[in-house]
């Protein structure tokens, strides 16, 4: 089967073609977010038009920022970074104009499918998957599928009230929330506050041997793990796979895993906490296996 899949984030639409579940390239062209949905959807459109002027394709898988209703293939919800999104009817649309199956999914969750396939998380029936960026994304997998909950919206594990004291006087939504402490973004706030060079990530660890930014990054890893003790309890997994760009950092796994059993009952210690293995192919590829099983479907196979 060769499917076309899509990646589309606040920065870039990442694109390619999956032939017999092999990325064959991969290829990324800007979002411009700002321009709206209308735009986002002119230029997958276009993307699509020229692909199949030179090749054929079975199925289109897309994977995408904002909530997704996966089972109509639209958009229940973006916010600000992409706007007039929300209520796009993203599979009617594609589907109707080049007449091939179309499945569609949340970022994070068609990340999650991908490891669960093809990446760390073959081995695991059952896991959950988080993403650490901008802000914290989730997704749950039981049994090799996306649990959606009651309305697609299931794995907001940003959304944890990590310090109650910020969210009962706070103002805004994510107030005392995990994202808020946790996320690539916290860290990147806590560390340029003490030294405004350290702007990302990357300059960060190139740093790790200060011992005041260690200190910073140590103060963050506590906080990844306030959230991780919470989700472990209530969800009893055999798997946690933490993925983001952060997350390429070997210090970062290498501390949780020291520390974890310090936050977690005897009975939960099981639990193997892993770094996702498919890097920013693990969107298109979870959209390739998940555009297969609708075709699949569709043919009533």
């Amino acid at each position: 089967m060769k499917n076309l899949v899509f990646d589309i984030g606040g920065t870039a639409i990442k694109y390619g073609i999956c032939e017999n579940d092999k990325l064959l390239q991969v290829n990324e062209i800007p979002t411009h977010a700002s321009m709206g949905g209308r735009h986002v959807m002119d230029t997958l459109t276009g993307l699509i038009r020229s692909i199949m002027e030179k090749t054929k394709c079975d199925a289109i898988g897309i994977s995408t920022a904002g909530q997704v209703d996966a089972s109509k293939g639209s958009i229940i919800y973006a916010n600000s970074n992409l706007p007039d999104y929300t209520g796009t009817r993203i599979r009617q649309e594609l589907e109707n104009t080049f007449r091939l199956p179309v499945m569609v999914e949340n970022d994070v969750n068609s990340a999650a499918i991908g490891e669960a396939i093809y990446g760390a998380g073959q081995e695991y029936p059952d896991f959950l998957c988080l993403t650490y960026g901008t802000g914290i994304g989730g997704a749950i997998i039981h049994d090799k599928q996306i649990f959606h909950g009651s309305s697609f919206s299931a794995g907001e594990f940003g959304a944890i009230v990590t310090h109650g004291t910020a969210k009962a006087f706070g103002s805004d939504f994510f107030d005392g929330c995990y994202e808020r402490y946790a996320s690539t973004t916290a860290l990147v706030n806590s560390v340029s506050a003490h030294d405004p060079s350290l702007d990302n990530g990357k300059k960060i660890f190139e740093r790790i041997d200060d011992e005041e930014i260690r200190a910073i990054v140590d103060c963050w890893i506590n906080e990844i793990l306030f959230g991780l003790t919470s989700l472990i309890h209530i969800f009893n997994p055999s798997c946690v796979i933490l993925g983001g760009g952060i997350m390429v950092q070997p210090y970062i796994i290498e501390q949780i895993n020291s520390k974890i059993g310090q936050s977690i009952m005897p009975s939960f210690a099981h639990v193997k906490i892993k770094t996702a293995a498919l890097g920013n192919t693990a969107g298109l590829l979870g959209a390739n296996h998940l555009a297969s099983q609708y075709k699949n479907k569709s043919d009533g196979k």
